[in-house]
């Protein structure tokens, strides 16, 4: 079984966001998290675009999906979705069904195009 570590100043500075400065000190040292298996997935993509996907599953709970958006390196957790597997990280979206997927930044609007799209993977 493999774990995601968590970068504690980043984890530190995101939960004093959440809760204010004083849960900082209470934050020290989060727990890592399990995670079943590790998938790496590369994409060809529209217009030449490729990304470097890499999943992290655990059975019957949360999974993760870590790729690079505009050159920062980001942490998806999956989230409820009508088909497929979406998943979120601040205003990015990316949402895959089978060996497919699409990049969406949402501050675009909900009806805007993905901004990586047409995106296959030829792993299975």
């Amino acid at each position: 079984m493999n774990t995601i570590h968590y970068s504690r100043r980043i984890a530190c500075t995101a939960i004093a966001l959440l809760a204010g400065t004083a849960a900082m000190a209470d934050t020290t040292h989060l727990p890592p998290i399990p995670v079943d298996n590790t998938l790496v997935r590369d994409y060809q993509c529209h217009g030449g675009q490729s990304l470097k996907v890499t999943y992290y599953n655990r059975q019957g709970g949360q999974s993760f999906a870590m790729l690079t958006v505009k050159g920062n390196a980001m942490l998806f957790v999956d989230t409820l979705a009508a088909s497929g597997v979406r998943y979120v990280a601040g205003p990015y979206v990316w949402w895959t069904k089978g060996n497919n997927g699409d990049l969406y930044d949402m501050t675009a609007g909900p009806n805007a195009a993905p901004i990586i799209g047409g995106c296959t993977s030829a792993s299975h």
